[in-house]
């Protein structure tokens, strides 16, 4: 019997700074990272493509930062600088588990990681290569969400992954209202007219207009980055 094909050939997986740090106040939560590598690895050895942006939360956060007193530009680059640093972590945690990664950075930081250039992004990807984008967008002012809808749209991602704590979008907090339930299928403007935060609005926005499709899923459970790229009900589907 010939096994079943991935849903999606190439994705961008928007992963959170957040997630890096497993139960640890902050930082880089060794046991987690290399939990998240397998759940990747076992989508990349089925042929499929993978871009990852993440964020920098688990070190620094730009609004944190600017809340608390500091120009927001400049909290927002410290920010930025914090995702490098997490993507470098990522990818060399890959590279130990036999993986094949690069980083390329919105910022230039030429000592440390490469530019963002999209043609070797692409290149990359083609040639079976994982690709971590780290910087944001480059600019302040913008989240890592705008990031993951901006390099998803720029390399032709069938789908952006978005991996959260939660394992989908719920009609209200699941923590707070138990009876709340799972959208496994709901559409750009049904999410906007419910309210519901699936990403931030600019990022919301581009993937909408580019008719880039998001699927909320849990990355603390099991095997479910695998389902979403099979096809499976996992998570929640947000479309056009």
């Amino acid at each position: 019997m010939t096994a079943a094909a991935p849903a999606y050939k190439r994705i961008l997986l928007k992963l959170s700074g957040e997630a890096l740090m497993g139960d640890d106040p902050y930082g880089i939560n060794r046991e987690t990272l290399w939990r998240i590598v397998s759940e990747v690895r076992t989508v990349t050895d089925l042929g499929v493509e993978a871009g990852v942006v993440i964020g920098g939360g688990n070190i620094f956060r730009g609004m944190a930062g600017a809340s608390a007193g500091m120009d927001r530009a400049t909290a927002d680059y410290m920010g930025m600088l914090a995702t490098v640093m997490n993507a470098m972590a990522l990818a060399d945690a890959m590279r130990q588990a036999g993986m094949n990664a690069r980083v390329q950075s919105a910022l230039s930081i030429e000592q440390v990681v490469e530019p963002y250039i999209r043609g070797k992004a692409i290149r990359y990807l083609e040639e079976g290569k994982v690709v971590i984008f780290g910087g944001g967008t480059g600019n302040p002012f913008f989240t890592t969400d705008t990031a993951a809808a901006l390099r998803g749209s720029e390399i032709g991602a069938e789908i952006v992954l978005k991996a959260t704590r939660v394992d989908g979008v719920y009609s209200a907090d699941p923590r707070k209202e138990p009876t709340a339930t799972r959208y496994a299928r709901i559409s750009f403007d049904e999410a906007i007219g419910r309210g519901l935060g699936v990403m931030d609005a600019t990022a919301f926005a581009l993937c909408r207009d580019q008719k880039l499709p998001i699927n909320v899923f849990s990355i603390f459970k099991t095997g479910a980055l695998k389902r979403v790229v099979m096809g499976e009900d996992e998570g929640t589907l947000v479309h056009c």
